[in-house]
């Protein structure tokens, strides 16, 4: 259980090492947060330079200029609230004294953040449909149902559409449809379930407005399996007529997508979805089983292409840099260019391993950019074209698209990407203070991948904090002890000045070149 501290629009989470104003995460780094969390722990009482010091550099021995560098650190951060500048009072030859707002301590398994402001349109969350067909294997077919609304629901121009990978982090949650609302910044929430039995199925649906809690619309339907597609369609354009019945019409095209001819290759790529998700060597090796599968059913299955993409491409980055799986990589993402003009998540992966792997930036931009104009909310388009933009070193354009994507899918699984590319384009930007805390980010949400310690090594070695910088390339090589810099440069096809200025910042920490 996490102990969040309050006091004036802030709130110290200690357990994650951040700071928020509000919503919003604050630059502080480590040092200075363990120096605030025992200033908040003591509030109104002397702390000596010592137990200060103690508490931000256990067990090393450092000149008091380093601590009042970070207590300076923290008063530029609160001297924009009126008075904050005095919050934290100067005790002569004795050490500090927080005089602040009072502080309030409260016991929370969740960071506690205030709603999300609503945006200037419609939005909505699509929850996981329960399934309720008494078969565990059928959960996929559920989750198949939701995506494709998600999908369709995400062309529609004027409506803002929560992300899946944040929506179904309440899947198998007892969940109050208003708190909902509140976290994800939503006015409308859909929740469902889906039975299947045999060669039918049953799909319920209910759109309820959060505010009032008040069912909106609600409808049951039951169809042959065969009849599957248009089933979604038709829950799709029965919750655009529930938020807004006058723009039924217009919306019709926007909603109507082409899906693969055989529901048995729909199902093959279904399954494969969670291990394309994660990522890692051995899952995408699984994922590809079945892809293949599906390839071979419907060759010009457009998104079975992007997920294989996808696959390939980590293989390429994670595998050992082999031809093979970069060149299968770029054909995949040909094809599913080729064959998949009104499918944006087919378009925007196969856009990432264009920029990637096939290194031609114009090819995955004019996919991305096609995707958007199908899917507007598609949260995968902006944080893999935000990595991209990051080793491209367009540090400005690489903020815009990664906080886009953070404020789409708040909850994603593959927020780390976007952390990452923040990181980067921080780092480039001189703001190593932030790229830490970007980068300590990337790591917290997934630790799993080595460029991302090898972020936050860079921007703490920029920093001065060389013993943080070394622990950080420490647990890169334990998880990767084939990592260079020049594969890893080669691999993402970084800008050379980029290149260049990380090479420089992590020669001290001997990670190798």
């Amino acid at each position: 259980m996490a102990r969040i501290r309050e006091f004036g629009p802030f709130r110290l989470d200690a357990d994650a090492a951040i700071l928020f104003r509000g919503a919003e995460p604050t630059a502080l780094g480590r040092r200075a947060v363990a120096l605030l969390r025992l200033l908040l722990e003591r509030a109104g009482e002397p702390v000596s330079k010592d137990a200060l010091i103690a508490a931000a550099w256990p067990g090393l021995a450092i000149e008091d200029s380093n601590l009042a560098v970070q207590i300076a650190s923290l008063r530029r951060t609160f001297e924009e609230q009126t008075g904050g500048a005095g919050w934290i009072e100067t005790l002569p030859r004795r050490g500090y004294r927080y005089v602040g707002p009072a502080v309030a301590t409260v016991n929370s398994a969740e960071p506690k953040a205030p709603p999300l402001a609503l945006p200037g349109k419609p939005s909505v969350a699509v929850l996981a449909f329960s399934n309720l067909s008494g078969d565990a294997e059928q959960e996929y077919f559920a989750d198949g149902v939701v995506d494709d609304i998600i999908t369709s629901l995400s062309r529609i121009k004027w409506l803002f559409v929560i992300a899946r990978n944040s929506t179904f982090t309440y899947k198998g949650r007892a969940v109050d449809v208003k708190q909902v609302g509140r976290e994800l910044g939503v006015r409308y929430v859909l929740e469902g379930s889906v039975r299947k039995v045999a060669d039918r199925v049953r799909v319920t649906a209910q759109l309820i407005d959060v505010a009032t809690g008040a069912h909106v619309w609600a409808e049951r339907y039951d169809r042959k399996f065969d009849d599957i597609f248009a089933l979604q369609d038709e829950i799709t354009l029965s919750i655009v007529g529930a938020i807004e019945p006058g723009l039924r019409q217009a919306e019709v095209e926007r909603v109507t997508r082409k899906c693969p001819e055989h529901l048995d290759a729909y199902d093959l790529a279904l399954q494969a979805l969670p291990d394309v998700y994660a990522v890692m060597p051995a899952s995408v090796r699984r994922a590809l089983l079945l892809l293949d599968r599906a390839l071979a059913i419907e060759p010009n299955y457009a998104a079975a292409h992007g997920y294989a993409a996808m696959c390939h491409h980590c293989l390429f980055l994670r595998g050992g840099l082999q031809e093979e799986n970069r060149a299968a990589s770029i054909g995949h993402a040909q094809a599913a260019i080729s064959c998949g003009r009104d499918d944006s998540v087919a378009l925007t992966l196969a856009g990432f391993s264009m920029g990637m792997d096939g290194h031609d930036r114009a090819a995955a931009f004019a996919a991305f950019e096609a995707a958007l104009a199908l899917s507007p909310s598609l949260a995968l388009t902006y944080i893999l074209g935000a990595a991209i933009l990051s080793w491209a070193g367009e540090a400005e354009r690489t903020i815009e698209w990664a906080e886009r994507a953070l404020r789409l899918s708040p909850f994603d699984p593959w927020k780390f990407i976007a952390y990452r590319a923040l990181a980067l384009a921080h780092f480039l930007r001189g703001r190593y203070e932030a790229a830490a805390e970007a980068g300590l980010r990337a790591v917290q949400f997934n630790p799993g991948f080595g460029s991302s310690h090898m972020l936050l090594a860079a921007s703490l070695a920029k920093l001065g904090r060389h013993d943080e910088a070394n622990a950080a390339v420490a647990r890169l090589m334990a998880r990767e002890p084939g990592f260079h810099l020049t594969g890893q440069f080669a691999g993402v096809n970084c800008a050379p000045a980029l290149a260049a200025s990380l090479r420089e910042a992590l020669r001290p920490t001997g990670l190798p070149e």
